[in-house]
């Protein structure tokens, strides 16, 4: 099998971009949580918030952690 392409910088950016709307969740295939986000978003601004630091947490990851934990594994939060 071929390993799918790794979208750890574009849902980094987004997330620091655009974090509370959940579109770095959407990207990664999570469609619940990326719902969960867009509410939390509208709703208190801690979506915002939380896009921030999972930014953060998916740049400073090496591409592999990356793949693994979140396009493999299916980790949606943190």
């Amino acid at each position: 099998m071929e390993k799918q392409e790794n979208k750890k910088v574009l849902a980094g950016v987004l997330a620091i971009l655009l974090g509370g709307l959940g579109v770095h969740k959407f990207i990664l295939g999570y469609t619940k949580e990326g719902i969960i986000q867009l509410i939390l978003g509208f709703a208190c601004g801690i979506g915002a918030v939380i896009g921030l630091i999972e930014g953060i947490i998916y740049l400073t990851k090496s591409d592999e952690d990356f793949y693994n934990t979140y396009q493999v594994g299916k980790k949606g939060w943190f």
